[in-house]
């Protein structure tokens, strides 16, 4: 298995090899699948990366070929029909499943969390567990809603599936102080976060010294692997800052880094070889 930047990174242990984990290696670069489905929240560039690649798995199919060509060897999934097939299409055979189950079209303005809470997870876990993912990820519209009792039914249908789990949320801070003291604590492993050096998409008005602390200690006292999506904030960060602020983040197992083109992924995955 290739891994991106084995003898270049110096991250102090952070990306210099794959995750090594109850009897797993994971990668720790995972290509995100955000701009493939074209998620409301790039705003007008949605309805591009809708036209583009939501319902062109060919075009998906390239940027994962390109990206797996610069070392990324995981991709985050969902049960998308597009998203599967460009997957499939890209033919790389090396590249592990980062499944995200429970996956709904909600606005991320105006959540609806009722409706989030009737996703059809247990096809999604049966669909995508066809891939053999060695993590599964519990989508943050049914976590956010912090009915803990549905959560644990679906973190321990994961577990049945032999699989390991975890949640994502939309709240680094809120989310992560209501977990902290939940029934559910000790039922998953792995907790995908957004973080980037502006604060874009996360529960706090600034991202500066005072909540950067804040957050790193409650991370710590949550004990789970960290896996940071949203580090280039959604396109509005220039990669080469993100991913050098990435760098001072010690708390991080993992990150989730989302790619519309194929020109995006050879300058994105060239860079992170450089630094």
């Amino acid at each position: 298995m290739k891994t991106l930047g084995r003898e270049k990174f110096g991250w102090d242990n952070i990306f210099n090899e794959n995750l090594i984990f109850k009897n797993k290696e994971i990668p720790r670069i995972i290509l995100g699948s955000a701009p493939f489905t074209g998620e409301s929240y790039f705003g007008h560039r949605s309805r591009l990366y809708q036209l583009d690649l939501s319902r062109n798995p060919e075009n998906i199919a390239k940027i994962i070929k390109k990206a797996n060509d610069f070392g990324v060897n995981a991709i985050n999934l969902i049960n998308n029909s597009f998203l599967i097939e460009g997957f499939e299409k890209s033919q790389v055979e090396d590249l592990e499943v980062i499944a995200t189950i429970g996956k709904t079209d909600i606005d991320y303005v105006f959540p609806d969390y009722e409706k989030a809470k009737k996703a059809n997870w247990k096809e999604d876990i049966a669909t995508l567990s066809k891939f053999k993912p060695p993590i599964m990820l519990v989508d943050e519209f049914i976590t956010d809603s912090y009915d803990f009792k549905l959560l644990e039914e679906i973190l321990n249908e994961i577990k049945d599936y032999g699989v390991l789990s975890g949640l994502i949320t939309s709240f680094p801070f809120k989310t992560t102080k209501k977990l902290i003291d939940s029934p559910i604590l000790d039922l998953f492993d792995f907790y995908m976060i957004p973080i980037n050096k502006l604060g874009y998409m996360m529960d706090s008005e600034s991202f500066m010294d005072d909540e950067r602390k804040e957050l790193a200690t409650l991370l710590k006292e949550l004990d789970k692997k960290v896996i940071v999506n949203k580090i280039l904030a959604c396109g509005i960060q220039q990669p080469k800052e993100a991913f050098n602020f990435l760098k001072t983040l010690d708390y991080v197992d993992m990150v989730a880094i989302g790619i519309a083109s194929e020109e995006e992924a050879e300058i994105d995955f060239e860079l992170l070889n450089s630094l």
